[in-house]
């Protein structure tokens, strides 16, 4: 089942006091970023975001859920509507990242 555009437009709604946060569509999904690094996605109506280590002191009872088949578990956000964790969370994430790699011309 693909993420419903009505879905994805709940999250970005819900994220969208934050300046850098974009999203990305992907086979039916949605890739999430946050300060130019993908910290995270849409997969099947789920918001899930990458188990940085800050991510699971912030969310200690998230549970982990795999994006798709196969793909390494993430964390699942259950309340979005909390803005100021989404906030600090989303941030924390990115930051912990290392920076994108450059591509090859």
């Amino acid at each position: 089942m693909a993420t419903s555009k009505e879905y994805l437009q709940y999250i970005v709604d819900r994220l969208s006091g934050m300046d850098e946060i974009s999203h990305r569509a992907m086979m039916g999904e949605y890739v999430i970023y946050n300060k130019g690094k993908v910290i995270g996605g849409i997969y099947d109506n789920r918001f899930l975001v990458k188990p940085t280590k800050s991510a699971k002191e912030l969310l200690p009872d998230a549970p982990y859920e795999e994006p798709y088949p196969g793909a390494k578990e993430m964390l699942l956000i259950t309340d979005p509507e909390d803005s100021e964790l989404m906030e600090k969370l989303l941030n924390a994430v990115a930051d912990e990242l290392p920076a994108p790699k450059k591509r090859k011309k």
